[in-house]
């Protein structure tokens, strides 16, 4: 049964220690920038701040891997999530620029692309996310009204990301 990182941002409350945990198991050390979730806070007009978990999407068509010159970006068969061979990637940001939802970064330190790899199937950010923003839930069991109520929120965003221009 395949699984999915399920982002609930109503529940996001901006403490960034899924950014924590994830920079942590994956590099050994603390380094939210290093981190394969990012929190990106937004504040409406000075009246108030919400926090959006960006996360890879696993994407069923993803265009991370369609664009990648070097093929360094795969699906795991054993989790279905997207893979970046380190070794392949040449750090030419194509996956990021093509990347929807913000899910591809460029390591600071090593200059490859990293994204979330649901960590082999046990993703670190859900165990410390104490607000359960964030569940790993089968994909059959996606919530629909979440996903209405993130539709909304994300077009609220991008609505005011273009009011500031």
């Amino acid at each position: 049964m395949e699984k999915v990182l399920q982002v609930d941002m109503e529940k996001c409350t901006g403490c960034r220690t899924c950014e924590a945990a994830c920079s942590l198991r994956n590099t050994g050390r603390v380094h939210p920038a290093r981190s394969r979730i990012k929190v990106i806070g937004y504040e409406e007009r000075g009246k108030y701040h919400n926090y959006i978990p960006m996360v890879c999407q696993q994407c069923s068509t993803p265009l991370c891997m369609e664009a990648c010159p070097t093929n360094a970006i795969s699906r795991s068969p054993d989790t279905g999530a997207m893979l970046v061979d380190e070794k392949a990637c040449v750090g030419c940001r194509v996956c990021n620029m093509v990347c929807p939802v913000g899910g591809v970064s460029i390591d600071p330190v090593t200059r490859v692309a990293f994204k979330c790899d649901l960590c082999g199937g046990d993703p670190e950010c859900v165990k410390y996310c104490y607000n359960e923003a964030l569940t790993y839930v089968a994909k059959d069991r996606l919530d629909v009204s979440l996903k209405r109520a993130r539709s909304a929120k994300l077009s609220e965003l991008f609505a005011l990301m273009e009011s500031l221009r």
